[in-house]
């Protein structure tokens, strides 16, 4: 893949890993264009990156991913990069029913099917039509070290994790014989707000590697066309899900 002179699309992008990620991409000579939910973190990304485009965009709607992808296309048609970055964890435990898993939808109105894994697909399927059009072109999926080995306590969050990492493997396949190339970003736990403070509260000591360190190691393997690039610890959960599942996941989940 080329890293420089692409127009980039990067979900979730104004905070965390997207944003390390927008800024490593900015310095390559690319144009980044971010979208968030929140119009407080377009702002201070706006002001970390004065050349960033912004758009504020809920992903939890249907509607509101359509109008992302048309709005890309009608301002900026030369968009030939989309990384599907955007994404929310939850703590939730099924012996309480539905009770624990509608809670946080009734509190931030967020659904981890929702945007973790439906805006991928949708979104995806959105941009491949103008980007075979595209002499180069990707699609960055960022899944997790926690979809090879789960963490049980954020069950669905893994399994959306799980997901992403196989449509990947499938759409790669299905775009082999076309412009666009398909990546996975595979991080361990990352110092982000991914979970709205549910490590703090947890006495979680080890919040994780700074996003920023995702973003260095992440392009020069895209740029090599790695396709499958885990990071740090992601790498041993990876390769210890195929050898030694049973051992690593009893001390995933010990308590």
């Amino acid at each position: 893949m080329k890293i420089q002179g692409n127009t980039i699309l990067i979900t979730g992008g104004a905070t965390g890993i997207g944003l390390a990620l927008a800024e490593s991409f900015m310095e390559k000579g690319n144009k980044v264009i971010v979208c968030a939910r929140t119009e407080e973190h377009l702002v201070h990304a706006k002001e970390r990156l004065p050349g960033l485009q912004t758009r504020k965009c809920d992903l939890s709607k249907d509607s509101e991913r359509r109008d992302l992808h048309d709005w890309a296309i009608s301002n900026f048609p030369e968009t030939n990069v989309l990384i599907n970055n955007a994404g929310i964890q939850r703590v939730i435990d099924f012996r309480k029913g539905l009770s624990d898993l509608d809670r946080h939808r009734e509190v931030d109105g967020e659904d981890e099917i929702e945007i973790n894994f439906r805006t991928y697909v949708q979104l995806a399927a959105a941009f491949v039509p103008a980007f075979i059009k595209q002499k180069d072109a990707a699609i960055v999926n960022v899944s997790s070290g926690l979809g090879f080995i789960p963490l049980t306590i954020m069950p669905i969050y893994c399994a959306t994790k799980a997901a992403i990492h196989s449509f990947s493997v499938s759409l790669r396949h299905q775009l082999k014989d076309t412009s666009i190339k398909v990546f996975e970003i595979i991080p361990p736990t990352v110092d982000t707000e991914l979970d709205k403070g549910a490590r703090a509260s947890r006495g979680q000591q080890d919040r994780g590697i700074p996003p920023d360190l995702v973003a260095k190691e992440a392009l020069p393997r895209m740029e090599k066309d790695e396709y499958e690039i885990a990071i740090g610890r992601a790498e041993n959960i990876r390769a210890a899900s195929g050898i030694d599942f049973d051992r690593i996941f009893n001390n995933m989940n010990r308590t």
